[in-house]
């Protein structure tokens, strides 16, 4: 490695959300560097779930054809107290508003297999192995990172260099992402620390491969015994997932033993002849998360910005929410289309959607993490006759580049099936993501100017008259349209609405001013 590496962004971790930001911002061209400590993707799994949002940004990775193979629907999620009688039952059946089953189990092994091959497709990204970030500097317009080359070899498509095991390397890149964990090496060299919630719980988790098919009924769900509180999940297709709360008189060394995890899974009759332990280990669940995502020009991303208990499934899903939010708001610095004051958005737009859901955690924690009888008593008595709930709701952005006095903007927007010339399939796949203007009127995209027009290209964005163009297969947008009375939807390429109105020309004023905001010559649309 030379002293005259120069990126326009340096990602420092290699785990689904440093694939994911890498490979959005390889598909835009920018000259990209991951670096990641270890040689491999990590061989076990630890995240389990993804939901539809979260599927599609992986099928903004080119991942959608994937998914399916890799992945498992989970349409029920139960939880039941000692008796086995039903407290609490989410039902997300059919699909998400993103086109993709609301709940899908994985193994996460693979997934980030297919992520670094994405991201290798891409030539701008470099992906260098075997290294480890020991410092960085700040300057006014790049970031420098010393960086140690701890290991033998490089895999993914890094350049191959003879840098000796041990020698400090200067890095230099206009941004960084510290996307590294939990034990973030970027969040400690930034000083940034995390508000703590006090959840403090310590779980063995046990991963197997079964040997033959089997059906699990109900296929995910808590058991809320207070002799041992226990989670019962798919681990993505062909393996399961148990999960067994220590208990107060016991050590976390003599719950962390294989013959324990096997003497846990009889029950199941999941024993050595009919099923592989691939995983057992403890973790301590927690919930936190920084008040600061940003310093300077670096920034955190992913389980180095938050940390959740797993009974929402959203630890993972979050961290991707953070890298779409990032890539296109990087993107359009690095493309000159922004001032620098867009990324003071990214903490207020992300810090409302992970609280929400950290809480929501903690909430569904606070039901099963119950190891007293007769609390768990005056707990099932409290909650009897609960019934099925929707799955709730994540929440949305509620400041930061949206349309202003809009009650949709900052809302998820959906993804449904249209057909282009002869070809039918999910919107994104045959219109692309990126900004998107999109109605049913075609008297909207015929009334905006052609400065308008030039200007929206420059951003990558398409304006696309559904019935004109591309014809809304299953009545998808129609129905969303008419159900809210508004003629155009402006698509922000995280698939947030920055706003939906009648005036599509409003609309793109108001983005312009955004996203020049700061600038020394702000400019109108007008102009």
């Amino acid at each position: 490695m030379t002293n005259t590496d120069t990126f326009d962004v340096a990602i420092v971790g290699m785990g689904p959300v440093g694939g994911v930001l890498a490979c959005l911002l390889g598909a835009k061209g920018h000259r990209v560097v991951v670096f990641e400590r270890h040689l491999a993707p990590y061989p076990l799994p630890r995240a389990v779930h993804f939901d539809h949002e979260a599927a599609r940004i992986l099928q903004a990775c080119g991942l959608g054809p994937e998914l399916e193979t890799l992945s498992e629907p989970a349409d029920v999620y139960e939880w039941r107290n000692a008796r086995g009688d039903v407290l609490l039952r989410f039902a997300g059946d059919g699909l998400g508003p993103s086109g993709w089953p609301f709940a899908n189990m994985f193994w996460q092994p693979d997934l980030e297999a297919k992520i670094e091959r994405a991201v290798c497709a891409h030539p701008s990204v470099s992906v260098r192995r075997g290294w480890q970030v020991e410092d960085l500097r700040q300057g006014a317009g790049d970031v420098t990172l010393d960086v140690r080359r701890v290991a033998t070899a490089e895999l993914g498509n890094g350049p191959t260099d003879s840098t000796p095991i041990g020698e400090l390397s200067p890095v230099v890149a206009r941004y960084v992402v510290g996307c590294d964990g939990a034990n973030s090496t970027i969040r400690a060299l930034l000083g940034v620390e995390m508000t703590d919630l006090g959840f403090y719980f310590d779980w063995l988790i046990v991963d197997v491969a079964l040997h033959t098919p089997r059906v699990f009924e109900p296929s995910n769900y808590q058991i809320c015994d207070p002799r041992r509180p226990t989670t019962v999940v798919s681990g993505g297709p062909g393996r399961r997932r148990w999960e067994f709360m220590r208990l107060p008189h016991e050590t976390i060394d003599e719950l962390n033993d294989e013959s324990r995890a096997w003497e846990f899974l009889e029950p199941w009759n999941v024993l050595p002849h009919n099923a592989t332990l691939e995983r057992h280990a403890v973790y301590t669940f927690q919930a936190k998360w920084v008040e600061d995502w940003r310093r300077g020009r670096t920034l955190l991303a992913g389980d180095a910005a938050h940390l959740t208990p797993p009974f929402a499934g959203q630890g993972m899903c979050a961290g991707l929410r953070d890298a779409a939010n990032l890539a296109w708001k990087l993107d359009a610095l690095l493309a000159g289309a922004a001032t620098e004051s867009l990324l003071d958005a990214y903490s207020g737009e992300r810090a409302t959607n992970v609280r929400g859901f950290i809480e929501f955690a903690v909430a569904l924690g606070e039901i099963i993490c119950v190891a007293d009888e007769s609390e768990a008593a005056e707990r099932d008595a409290a909650m009897s006759g609960s019934g099925d709930q929707a799955m709730p709701e994540i929440p949305g952005i509620t400041s930061g580049i949206i349309a202003p006095d809009d009650p949709l903007a900052g809302s998820l927007f959906i993804q449904g099936r249209v057909q282009l010339a002869e070809h039918v399939a999910l919107f994104d796949d045959l219109v692309g993501a990126g900004w998107r203007l999109i109605t049913l009127d075609p008297s909207v995209a015929t009334g905006i100017t052609d400065v308008e027009r030039e200007w929206f290209s420059s951003l990558g964005g398409r304006i696309v008259a559904l019935g004109d163009d591309v014809d809304d297969v299953d009545g998808t947008y129609e129905s969303w349209f008419q159900r809210h009375g508004v003629r155009t939807a402006l698509q922000r390429p995280d698939f947030y609405l920055f706003g939906a109105a009648d005036d599509a020309s409003a609309l793109l004023h108001s983005l312009r001013a955004f996203l020049t905001a700061g600038s020394d010559h702000p400019v109108s649309v007008e102009s």
